[in-house]
């Protein structure tokens, strides 16, 4: 059954509470739960086993299978997550580079990618046009102004690369600096990774 904005009616294969508004055309897959004040546009296409918090907003945009949004974001059109995206509390997308309130830019809109697995921080902000490689990891309260590599932890004000995670979220290795050609274990988990020309691949 469809669920039109404050009705009652909801589909039998996910929850949305009483206060979330999800309009005509929306499609959200099975196990999904949609919370408080949520609102889903009719162009949007969620996964199945997502969870949006209070306060979300998602716009005419494509969300894998087993997204996790925090309460209080807004994923605008342009934003694409792929499975297994963790977006933190009250973190920012933007799909304008130069925006004002008296030109209309719609069709100027960036295209931002989180690839499968990727962590992004409460409070921090993606700048539109940027890829997020699988794994990533994005610190509380960076601004990431451009592509960020797979397995990459990021932070900072615009943001820089202070090392790597693993797919577990482990910090693998204390130094941000480990040699060229490296590789590395997990001591949490005991995946293997190596580095070759900047970029880390799992082994």
């Amino acid at each position: 059954m469809d669920k039109n904005c404050y009705g009652e009616l909801m589909s039998m294969s996910y929850f949305a509470h009483e206060s979330a508004c999800i309009d005509d055309g929306a499609s959200i897959g099975d196990g999904t739960k949609i919370w408080h004040f949520c609102h889903v546009m009719g162009g949007a296409t969620i996964g199945k086993n997502c969870v949006l918090g209070q306060n979300v907003f998602v716009g005419n945009v494509r969300l894998g299978d087993n997204v996790r949004v925090q309460n209080n974001v807004s994923i605008y059109d342009g934003v694409t997550l792929e499975d297994h995206v963790f977006c933190g509390p009250s973190m920012v997308f933007t799909n304008v580079l130069n925006p004002r309130a008296e030109v209309n830019r719609k069709h100027e809109f960036k295209e931002t990618r989180v690839m499968r697995g990727a962590t992004i921080g409460a409070n921090a902000t993606i700048v539109c046009g940027a890829t997020l490689g699988e794994y990533a990891f994005v610190a509380a309260g960076a601004v990431v102004r451009g592509d960020v590599p797979a397995y990459a932890l990021v932070a900072g004000v615009p943001a820089g690369r202070m090392g790597w995670t693993c797919r577990c979220g482990e910090r693998l290795g204390a130094d941000a600096k480990l040699p060229s050609g490296f590789r590395v274990q997990c001591t949490s988990c005991g995946d293997e990774y190596g580095e070759a020309n900047g970029l880390l691949r799992r082994r």
